[in-house]
């Protein structure tokens, strides 16, 4: 009700869009809506390779946002983290012939490197901007250097679980053929399996950010370092911790990414720019901000794809020139 009051012409556009969406979705589309947005089933998949796409962004960005956002470290060696979670992932998963201990040793890898980072790294340069920075564009650097020597520059793809391979028809009527018959979407389901895991991971982080102790003991750490130290909390200690996590998730996005895509040079740059955008455009440390943001450039990133592929690479650009002019803080910045 509050938001309502505050906002009421906000709040309108809102629940209309939001109407119009799902009557987009579940009608039978009229032949004046197949005129402008063409095939329905095209309209519905774009839809959701948006919402898998952003689901795969919102795993990056919330390790960053985490870390970035959130602590205020500056570490550009993020995508870094997700390669190689990827290719860590790759091999114990071929090793093992199970790709769930393939996502299991991708995190913990990545999460031991990540808290090895904070501690020689990132505590040595507390608040120092500029050296974090350029430190962190050297290691990227010599990461993918080290990666390309490896792994060579072929493209890898992990295959599925068994329980996650193949199509799901979707309660979504795609047409209605002359003889009456109904055609419903089909969908792959590790994509909306990508989907529920990012819905997962997002609620989980935000409770314990602002539902534990620990989660209230590094919110007080970033607002008032000294003053958590004065109270007997090893702060060093909670941010090795938070950066863990914020690595190790890196390294997880990088086995479910590799298998939702593929993993190859490059990947590392393209996700850390994804993931850059989507901090700027949701906010500084929020997490419900980098779900807002990945959601909005995944569907901008694939609607664009499909409506107008010139141009649609410019849309994320203008969304988050847009997000800074109208609120530099981001949509949940503080």
């Amino acid at each position: 009700m509050t938001l309502w009051r505050e906002h009421p012409w906000r709040v309108s556009f809102a629940i209309l869009s939001a109407c119009v969406l799902v009557w987009l979705v579940l009608a039978v589309w009229p032949e004046w809506v197949k005129d402008v947005l063409g095939h329905k089933k095209t309209f519905v998949n774009t839809l959701f390779n948006g919402l898998t796409l952003a689901g795969l962004y919102f795993l990056v960005a919330s390790g960053f946002t985490l870390i970035f956002g959130l602590m205020r470290n500056v570490n550009l060696a993020h995508g870094s983290m997700y390669l190689l979670g990827g290719y860590l992932g790759y091999e114990v998963a071929e090793y093992t012939g199970n790709w769930i201990m393939g996502a299991v040793a991708a995190f913990a890898v990545l999460a031991v490197l990540g808290a090895v980072l904070q501690v020689a790294v990132f505590q040595r340069m507390q608040g120092d901007d500029l050296r974090q920075t350029l430190v962190t564009i050297g290691i990227s650097i010599i990461a993918a250097d080290l990666m390309l020597a490896a792994w060579g520059g072929t493209t890898y793809q992990f295959a599925p679980p068994e329980a996650l391979f193949g199509a799901v028809e979707l309660p979504i009527i795609s047409t209605i053929r002359s003889f009456g018959q109904e055609v419903y979407i089909k969908y792959p389901f590790y994509r909306l399996f990508v989907l529920m895991a990012a819905i997962a991971i997002g609620i989980a982080l935000w409770l314990f950010l602002n539902r534990t102790r620990t989660g209230m003991m590094i919110r007080a750490g970033v607002d008032d370092r000294s003053m958590l130290a004065a109270t007997g909390v090893n702060v060093d200690l909670v941010f090795v911790f938070v950066f863990a996590i914020g690595a190790g998730l890196a390294g997880l996005a990088g086995v479910i990414g590799g298998t939702a895509l593929s993993i190859a040079p490059g990947e590392d740059v393209r996700y850390l720019l994804a993931s850059l955008v989507v901090v700027i455009v949701g906010g500084m440390g929020s997490i419900t901000g980098a779900a807002i943001g990945a959601m909005l450039i995944g569907l901008a990133e694939q609607f664009g794809l499909a409506y107008f592929p010139t141009y649609g690479v410019v849309l994320t650009f203008i969304i988050m020139i847009a997000v800074l002019a109208i609120r530099p803080q981001g949509i949940m910045g503080r």
